[in-house]
């Protein structure tokens, strides 16, 4: 039986948290994440958990715990934001190069400097080639689907998995939302078993030791492919999920794409708002459409470039930039996918809600107007826009 509830995105998730029940909670406090690991600790406290929770000096360390505590043969899981886990960065590479299955919980936010607490993509973007399967979330229910469904995939997957969604506008707004029970959670996600693990008395072991010039390139690509393979892992769980509950998950969501002439791709809470906005067009029988990546690690590569071959016209937002004078990581990565399967749509770049600047449907209708034009004239004036801003200044 279902469980109607109100609860902020970082509630929803420490409510996962707490019914997964995992081993170990390593965590280091950081706005907009904080609430997740001062909720978890209150369960702990009250023995609604049986967790081992390790409060540390630095999100390093936190994840640094993660990484012992999984190589131990524990369940584990972890949150932060922004310029933790930019501190995690070293540390991110080890725990997918020893394919640990930890699910650290990412409330996105900027990076400094100048400092900003505020959302953006930044974060996670800037981590993306680290061997973490990465889960986007458009909102509260999303975030603690994923965060339950996270356990299995890292589980079976052997990789560690981030579940991203956007800080406070995901992580401190309260929505309506539907729990499990206990018990469905307890079965769904089962007991962990791991193959190997460092405390296993019948089988002797080591994790991390030199690993030279020719294992070592074998080694990276078990775990690229790995990451290939888990693209149907993903898939696998989240039908066995949907059985349990109802709630369907893809590799990407599409909303009124399949006749679109004009689209856009976007991640996280974005995806409402645009969705209003294709609404609204529909309304005005303009055939607008949506595409929103949930995995953006593993990348559907082959499958996204196919469910955008045929519009006239493509706007890909991101809530980051590469700095690389040219484009973003999502228009970077998918259109460099659509190159490599032979599709050509005129497409283009936003840069859009850096720091937390606010992105209403005003703008997003400005980015379907220029979708439109691009569409009857056949012309791209520039391949990347900031949105709302014009000639480096504010509107």
């Amino acid at each position: 039986m279902s469980i109607r509830e109100r609860l902020s995105g970082n509630e929803a998730v420490a409510t996962a948290m707490k019914q997964i029940n995992p081993d170990v909670v390593a965590a280091y406090p950081i706005t907009p994440s904080t609430e997740i690991p001062q909720y978890f600790s209150n369960f702990v406290a009250n023995g609604s958990v049986t967790t081992e929770f390790v409060p540390v000096e630095s999100e390093h360390s936190a994840i640094s715990a993660c990484i012992g505590a999984s190589a131990a043969g524990s369940r584990v899981m972890s949150a932060t934001s922004s310029q933790g886990l930019a501190l995690m960065f070293e540390m991110l590479y080890i725990a997918s190069g020893l394919r640990l299955p930890i699910v650290l919980i990412v409330a996105n936010r900027a990076l400094s400097a100048p400092i900003n607490i505020h959302n953006d993509h930044s974060d996670s973007m800037g981590v993306r080639d680290a061997g973490f399967i990465q889960l986007y979330c458009e909102n509260n229910q999303e975030a603690y689907d994923n965060t339950v469904m996270a356990v299995k995939i890292a589980e079976k997957a052997k990789l560690p998995v981030m579940v991203c969604y956007d800080g406070f506008i995901t992580s401190h707004s309260v929505e309506n939302i539907t729990l499990m029970e206990n018990e469905e959670i307890q079965k769904f996600v089962g007991t962990y078993k791991p193959e190997e693990y460092l405390l296993d008395e019948k089988r002797n072991i080591s994790m991390g030791p030199l690993d030279l010039q020719k294992y070592y390139y074998e080694h990276r690509k078990d775990i690229a492919d790995a990451m290939r393979d888990a693209k149907d892992i993903i898939k696998e769980v989240s039908e066995e999920f949907a059985k349990v509950t109802g709630r369907k998950y893809e590799l990407y969501e599409k909303y009124k794409l399949d006749d679109a002439e004009i689209g856009i791709v976007v991640l996280n809470s974005t995806a409402g708002t645009a969705k209003d906005v294709v609404d609204s067009l529909r309304e005005k029988n303009i055939k607008a459409g949506l595409l929103k990546p949930r995995a953006f690690r593993p990348l559907p590569y082959n499958e996204i470039p196919n469910e955008l071959k045929h519009l006239k016209a493509l706007a890909i937002l991101d809530k980051s930039d590469s700095v690389n004078g040219y484009c973003g990581p999502l228009f970077s990565e998918i259109t460099s996918a659509m190159y490599s399967s032979n599709v050509h749509v005129n497409t283009v770049n936003y840069i859009y809600g850096l720091g937390g600047f606010d992105v209403k449907t005003d703008d997003i209708l400005e980015v379907y107007n220029n979708l439109q034009n691009i569409a009857k004239t056949g012309k791209v004036d520039k391949t990347t826009y900031y949105l709302e801003l014009e000639d480096g200044g504010e509107k």
